[in-house]
């Protein structure tokens, strides 16, 4: 068949979740035998996430081709199993580079650029996918930002005119808000109707509305949505507030989302498919009673900002039949003296990825405490640098040991960049990004885990360990037992004699999906759950 286009938008406001409604209806769409692909569209002007802080945009996650982008892209990747690469993250930045950059080449012989229809033009292309070569049932292409916005605009209008060309390939899911006023007693549509006004002024007529909603929405407010935009009954399908995200599909399921869209589309529905895997996970998430208390030592003190970490440890622990507590530490009020109070009670610790000085001696502080105490410890980019940092103070005795990304002139640079990275000055897009291969040595708890050789993970980082110092570390007992296996740069540390302490430099976050958690923290909060047990 053609491929047939899903179109997400949102309006009322923003945070309403069209990430994860547009990972649901993909992981519908892949449980009914469709291939599937889940892109976003982002109206800021930045080239990609990469350069943003932390607090302004949440985590900034990887694709394994090496594309910084949106962390939704996560979200696509945990429910679904898809990798996504460049092509499923698109910013006005790129949109606009790329049209400049023809203008600049001479590519439109003379013409005057303008928004609409080289702009519009761009975006379109970019929708379509018509330089993929996969062939794709269902692309679905959410839009960011909030019905209204002035930066929005151009996207309204490129989704415009692909709903006549496309005809019933072509389908817009539109997703708002319905507050409940308590003084009132009552749920207030009004919201939704001036979005769906809005929308219908640029020219789009939503097939199917998503209600997001803290209080179940009886039929009666459904039929009034239904009359007041235009949209079939059984098009209008409410988002309530789930204990977890991963019922959010089961619900959607349940409404006839996915069974709506393709009606719409003019495919016959079929059965529903029963994604027994999925409720399996769901089944444990519920049973789970035990909980298990993990530290994530940051300096980021916001959920978004280790999105994929907290995820992981999520699933690592609902796939070992407990709920994983997390408790965020900010290490910029870490010392020595308070260590052992803010970490009392922790059956382990996860050292964060980062950038810049802040907050840093913290992580190192925290570091000693758990390897000198045996607690379990998972470091992760950053996290391990700052674990080699600190066995390099306390076990070797480079007192100065640093990384040079914060001080240039240590006399131990443990921690230095690579040299390709010396002669770069630029910041975006410019570090060592996507996946790469790492060998693994024979007898380490890694191999062990992994339970291969090889293995591929997705880096971001500029700095790496230092390899004038690798036989030092392996003589007092910290082991070098990953490495790059065409450059022989240092991928993961472990200390063999301690229960769990283990650091790398890459992110396995990003591998960790529903149905496939990363082995690396299964591991880990096993290990952990272990030593509660046993305390």
């Amino acid at each position: 068949m053609n491929t047939k286009y899903i179109f997400v938008t949102g309006g009322v406001v923003s945070s309403l979740g069209k990430g994860i409604i547009s990972a649901s209806i993909g992981k519908l769409l892949l449980a009914r035998g469709y291939k599937v692909t889940i892109q976003k569209f982002d109206p800021y002007i930045n080239i990609d996430p990469g350069t943003l802080n932390p607090y302004e945009h949440g985590e900034c996650y990887v694709t394994d081709d090496g594309m910084e982008t949106d962390l939704d892209l996560g979200h696509y990747e945990r429910f679904t199993g898809i990798h996504t690469t460049r092509n499923n993250s698109i910013t006005t930045g790129r949109i606009y580079k790329t049209v400049i950059d023809r203008e600049r080449h001479g590519d439109y012989l003379g013409k005057t650029i303008q928004v609409v229809p080289h702009i519009t033009d761009e975006i379109k292309h970019r929708m379509l996918r018509e330089d993929a070569e996969e062939q794709l049932d269902f692309v679905i292409t959410e839009v960011g930002g909030t019905i209204g916005d002035i930066e929005s605009a151009p996207f309204m209008e490129a989704i415009r005119q692909l709903r006549w060309q496309l005809g019933r390939d072509a389908v817009c899911v539109h997703l708002t808000y319905v507050p409940y006023l308590k003084a009132a007693d009552e749920l207030k549509t009004k919201p939704t109707q001036h979005s769906v006004k809005e929308l219908q002024s640029m020219g789009i007529q939503p097939d199917i509305l998503v209600l997001r909603t803290e209080r179940h929405l009886d039929d009666g407010l459904r039929m009034k949505v239904a009359s007041f935009c235009n949209v079939d009954l059984e098009c209008v399908v409410q988002s309530e507030d789930m204990p977890s995200i991963y019922e959010v599909p089961v619900s959607m399921q349940r409404q006839g989302l996915d069974a709506a869209i393709l009606r719409k589309i003019g495919i016959p529905v079929g059965e529903t498919p029963a994604m027994k895997s999925w409720h399996d996970f769901l089944a444990k998430q519920r049973q789970a009673s035990r909980e298990v208390h993990i530290a994530l030592v940051g300096k980021y003190d916001l959920q978004d900002a280790y999105k994929s970490i907290r995820e992981s440890l999520n699933l690592a622990g609902i796939y070992n039949d407990v709920k994983t507590k997390m408790h965020f530490l900010n290490s910029e009020d870490i010392t020595p003296e308070n260590v052992g109070s803010k970490l009392e009670g922790m059956a382990g610790i996860l050292i964060c990825p980062g950038f810049g000085q802040r907050g840093i001696e913290g992580k190192i502080i925290a570091a000693e405490y758990t390897r000198s105490r045996d607690i379990p410890t998972f470091g992760i980019c950053l996290g391990m640098q700052m674990m080699v940092i600190e066995f390099a103070r306390n076990v070797l005795k480079h007192g100065d040991a640093h990384s040079t990304e914060m001080n240039p002139n240590t006399q131990h640079p443990v921690i230095d960049l690579m040299e390709e990275q010396k002669t770069i000055t630029g910041m975006g897009g410019t570090m060592r990004l996507g996946a790469y291969e790492c060998a693994l040595q024979e007898n380490s708890k890694v191999r062990a885990i992994y339970g291969k050789s090889h293995i591929q993970e997705r880096h971001r980082h500029r700095y790496e360990f230092n390899n004038t110092y690798l036989d030092e570390y392996e003589h007092h007992g910290m082991r070098c037992v990953g490495r790059n296996p065409n450059n022989d740069l240092v991928e993961i540390v472990e200390i063999p004699t301690l229960r769990w302490y283990i650091g790398t430099q890459f992110h396995p976050e990003y591998a960790s999906t529903v149905l496939h958690p990363h082995p690396l923290f299964m591991d880990f909060i096993k290990t952990c759950i272990d030593g509660t047990a046993q305390a």
